[in-house]
């Protein structure tokens, strides 16, 4: 995940064109809310979009919204208002907008290509802000297409979230323990190895396993999680 979050970090930094992908359950969410917590409230400004049925004009809506803007009516009116606000926010504040659109698999040819335009600003000079596009795998399988051709070559930076291994497993949960400020351990190795079989490495089940892992023990006053216990958890509640 660290790296990940590092070339995220680096999207948001350049202001380019990144499209995460992965199936359902790789954790494309922990992974964009991590990201967005690491950012400085002072530098960068999240606008997260996340509909399935997300149209060009209220792309522009969403966003101005959240600029705390009434958008224009129009879909043109409303991208000239958008890059003038955008342009105020760079220039004035030093601000620098990450846009962040989630279930992008779901989004339409017209959206998409939408997607494309926006990022032409100033004879194609520097973009105007970081995109990020999130979706299933299938988002990606879409962008090879010949017919999105024009959009892909926009595109800065791709990267597929895979399931973890048994390393990259105890790893993702020893962060989401550090992140709620926990040091010592509290899984064992080999109920770590239980974690890991019964996920096959995804990101979803292995929090779902170790929330109900840490709300059993703590409801049994355990303050280590052995692989009898994770065993017990997912045989009653999981299985």
């Amino acid at each position: 995940m660290q790296e990940i979050l590092g070339r995220l970090k680096y999207t948001a930094e350049r202001q380019v064109f990144a499209v995460l992908t992965g199936d359902c359950g790789t954790g494309k969410t922990t992974t964009i809310r991590k990201f967005v917590d690491r950012l400085d409230d002072g530098q960068y400004k999240v606008l997260y979009l996340s509909d399935s049925k997300l149209t060009p004009r209220h792309f522009y809506k969403g966003l101005l919204e959240q600029l705390g803007c009434e958008s224009k009516f129009y879909r043109g009116d409303a991208k000239r208002q958008l890059h003038r606000e955008i342009e105020l926010m760079r220039g004035i504040h030093g601000v620098q907008p990450v846009v962040v659109v989630d279930e992008a698999h779901l989004l339409d040819r017209e959206m998409l290509e939408e997607v494309r335009f926006l990022l032409n600003f100033k004879m194609d000079a520097q973009s105007p802000m970081s995109l990020i596009l999130v979706g299933q795998s299938e988002l990606w399988d879409r962008l090879r297409l010949q017919s999105f051709t024009a959009i892909r070559q926009r595109i800065d930076i791709q990267f597929k979230l895979g399931h973890y291994d048994r390393a990259q497993s105890a790893e993702y949960i020893a962060m989401h323990l550090q992140y709620l400020g926990v040091t010592e351990q509290i899984f064992t190795d080999v109920a770590l190895d239980e974690i890991h079989r019964f996920s096959g490495g995804a990101a979803r089940i292995i929090n779902k396993i170790c929330t109900h892992c840490l709300l059993y023990g703590a409801q049994n006053r355990h303050r280590i999680i052995d692989d009898h216990m994770v065993k017990r958890v997912i045989e009653g509640e999981l299985s």
